[in-house]
């Protein structure tokens, strides 16, 4: 567990940096988008939770990435 944590907060590359703002950003509109006070086509919203699933696992695995100490 505490190799995790160790990882979480270590520095991040720049394209991992990317893929998880990336992420952070699907999430969001799909957040948007589930949550739209107007109804939406069933297409739209079930886009929208594959959007929260595609954009929540590329932010977690994006942020575990780390430089190696070679």
């Amino acid at each position: 567990m505490k190799k995790i944590i160790e990882r979480a907060q270590a520095p991040t590359p720049k394209f991992f940096k990317t893929v998880r703002n990336i992420g952070l950003v699907l999430t969001a509109v799909s957040g948007v988008l589930a949550t739209a006070p107007v109804a939406l086509p069933a297409a739209v919203v079930t886009l929208a939770g594959y959007l929260t699933v595609a954009g929540g696992i590329a932010s977690a695995v994006s942020q575990t990435a780390v430089y190696r100490d070679d």
